[in-house]
């Protein structure tokens, strides 16, 4: 006979995860991607892994969501921290243009 485990030490159920899912906010979700695109547009104009184009991805991305948070009603201070964000990794954006070579400058 199997020993039934804990819930915290087995895997949920269908049920636990619907359960779980009806829970989840999607203007919450949609924050919490925001913070994640900002860390990787960041990243991606480190000049290690230097990728403009999935920068300014991810700035379009950002200011594409803004009004959504806007009308989601985020906390305030959040969507002030969000484009505050977004306006810094513009201004690094344009800094990691202006220092990267043109392909066809000699």
């Amino acid at each position: 006979m199997a020993e039934e485990r804990p819930p915290h030490e087995r895997p949920p159920t269908e049920e636990e995860l619907r359960e779980a899912l009806a829970k989840v906010d999607v203007v919450h979700v949609l924050a919490e991607t925001c913070a994640a695109v900002v860390s990787l547009g960041f990243q991606r104009l480190q000049s290690e892994t230097r990728d403009l184009r999935q920068a300014r991805v991810a700035i379009e991305a950002l200011r594409a969501l803004e009004p959504v948070l806007r009308e989601g009603e985020v906390d305030a201070g959040l969507l002030r921290d969000l484009e505050q964000a977004r306006a810094n990794l513009q201004l690094a954006y344009a800094s990691a243009v202006a220092e990267t070579p043109r392909a066809d400058a000699s």
